[in-house]
């Protein structure tokens, strides 16, 4: 049971970190549409940060199931 609900966690981390992906690079590339440079910095460096986390939002599922599905090493300890 613990396994499944993890796995669970672990899908719904992925898909809201590619929802935020996906507002982050729309957030960027609305910024060069932006006439004040002010607000392109502040848009820019946002969006950019709000990339960054939703990438390692996305790359955290994948070696945590990578994890799971890989087959454990038998140890000497393990015989």
């Amino acid at each position: 049971m613990g396994l499944r609900t993890q796995w669970w966690k672990d899908v719904l981390i992925a898909f809201l970190s590619l929802f935020f992906l996906a507002f982050g690079v729309n957030a960027l590339i609305s910024a060069y549409s932006t006439k004040n440079p002010l607000e392109f910095i502040m848009y820019f460096f946002s969006s950019s940060l709000v990339i960054l986390i939703s990438m390692v939002g996305v790359i955290y599922p994948v070696f945590r199931i990578r994890d799971i599905l890989k087959p454990k090493k038998m140890d000497e300890h393990d015989i």
